[in-house]
């Protein structure tokens, strides 16, 4: 309450929060601005609340699914910079020297980042718009197929480049208007956008939900509805969906935020003349290091082998069929193998992310050239084992609670018998991190500094 009392008082924050609110508001609107020549109608089938489509749609905004000219939206700068990341764990010997170079490593490396997003919404606008037209053949409209099919001519290769041209135009906008959000706003503007675009759909959600239990007056849902509409029963359930949501948020919230702290002791260290004596301090070991990109990547890698199968054509065999059935069973996490290799995929990458995010080699490096040491702990090799396998256990809590995250979406559709109910699942988790880190910074913003005389007399 008090921090909200501050922030309706600096004009600076209430500056921002509106600056942010602005951006969003175009943001929403771009959403709405088809690409030419195309009928997003014939993509509606193609989208669901889950796998590979679903995921970008819903960081999207919904953009992807209404084919808008920012349908790539902010992804290929999250790519490009996860990219970037990983190549800088000493596979690129000069991204290793940027990332140590302080101010002017991260600008040369903020600008090669853009560079390569542009490149990927490039390719990436081209195939999808190859595969979409491919899947559905009255993507195009306006005599688009009559022009570049006329006296026996193939031009779909310049209309395909005439898309992906006008998307990518749309991601390099996406990625200034995040940077302006960065320098103008409030956060980082690349995961405000982000959050902005999973937001967004929020309403249409509520919306379903009531239509599928509730009431839908309009037949939007047509007989796909539940068999208790209207009745206590559906509201009951329309509730327990609500609820189940809100304890899952709360759940999130305080698992997002929950650390474990190591004690750290600074040596004596002279201050001019005198000895400071010790400090103490804590290397805080976050539960949730990786956050929610061991869930983006198992989701993406289990989805891509049946999205490119069914981009590419099955066939009417029986071979054919049969291949697609294993195909599904294998990777569609709705089924059983699918599901534990799903489970497997979040396990696996959230040790392999969390280690590569938090260095132990590095931080016991550290600790020694600042004088400082773990109680009890002999600085080297000791410390950099004992800081290995405290992040190996936690690591055991923080992999067991995104399973379970990852899981919930899942478990409740089928529970329930549809999936409007999102609850758990990528959006929750990038919503939450990306809110904590914004309350934060808010909280620094306004916070009301003293200070002391540095001159006595």
């Amino acid at each position: 309450m008090e921090t909200l009392k501050r922030v309706l008082k600096n004009k600076d924050i209430l500056k921002k929060i509106g600056f942010t609110l602005l951006a969003f508001l175009v943001f929403k609107l771009l959403t709405y601005v088809t690409m030419p020549l195309i009928d997003p109608t014939a993509l509606a089938d193609l989208f669901d609340n889950s796998g590979f489509l679903g995921i970008v749609n819903s960081i999207s905004g919904d953009a992807l699914r209404n084919y808008s000219i920012i349908a790539l939206g902010i992804s290929p700068y999250i790519t490009a910079s996860i990219v970037i990341q990983l190549l800088q764990m000493d596979i690129i010997p000069v991204l290793k020297e940027w990332s140590e170079e302080g101010e002017v490593g991260r600008q040369k490396t903020a600008r090669l980042t853009r560079y390569i997003a542009i490149g990927l919404a490039f390719v990436q606008a081209l195939a999808m718009t190859f595969a979409f037209h491919s899947q559905q053949a009255s993507l195009f409209q306006f005599g688009v197929a009559d022009w570049a099919t006329a006296n026996g001519r193939n031009l779909w290769f310049f209309v395909y480049v005439y898309i992906a041209v006008v998307l990518t135009a749309g991601t390099a906008f996406m990625i200034w208007l995040a940077d302006q959000i960065t320098l103008h706003g409030i956060g980082n503007g690349s995961s405000m956008l982000i959050v902005g675009g999973i937001v967004i759909s929020f309403p249409g959600t509520i919306a379903s939900l009531i239509q599928y239990y509730v009431s839908d007056p309009n037949g939007v849902m047509g007989t796909n509805v539940y068999a208790g509409q209207g009745a206590w029963n559906g509201y009951l359930l329309f509730a327990v969906s609500i609820l189940m949501f809100v304890i899952v948020l709360v759940g999130v919230t305080y698992m997002q935020g929950a650390v474990r702290k190591i004690p750290i002791q600074y040596a004596n260290r002279p201050a001019g003349s005198k000895f400071s004596g010790k400090h103490d301090s804590n290397l805080p070991i976050k539960l949730n290091t990786a956050n929610v990109i061991p869930v983006i990547f198992a989701s993406i890698l289990l989805s891509l082998p049946t999205t490119v199968f069914n981009y590419i054509g099955w066939g009417t065999s029986d071979a054919a069929v049969s291949a697609q059935n294993w195909i599904n069973q294998i990777f569609s996490y709705n089924q059983p193998i699918g599901f534990v290799i799903y489970m497997i995929l979040v396990l696996v990458f959230t040790f392999f992310y969390s280690f590569i995010l938090v260095k132990p080699e590095d931080i016991a490096e550290n600790l020694q050239k600042q004088n400082a040491y773990i109680p009890g702990v002999r600085p080297g090799l000791e410390t950099e084992s004992y800081i290995t396998k405290t992040l190996f256990r936690v690591t055991i809590i923080g992999a067991l609670y995104l399973v379970l995250i990852a899981a919930l979406p899942i478990v409740t559709s089928m529970i329930l018998g549809h999936s409007y109910a999102q609850i758990g699942g990528t959006s929750l988790l990038i919503i939450v991190g990306v809110a904590l880190e914004t309350a934060k910074q808010i909280e620094t913003d306004t916070q009301e500094k003293t200070y002391a005389g540095f001159m006595r007399e």
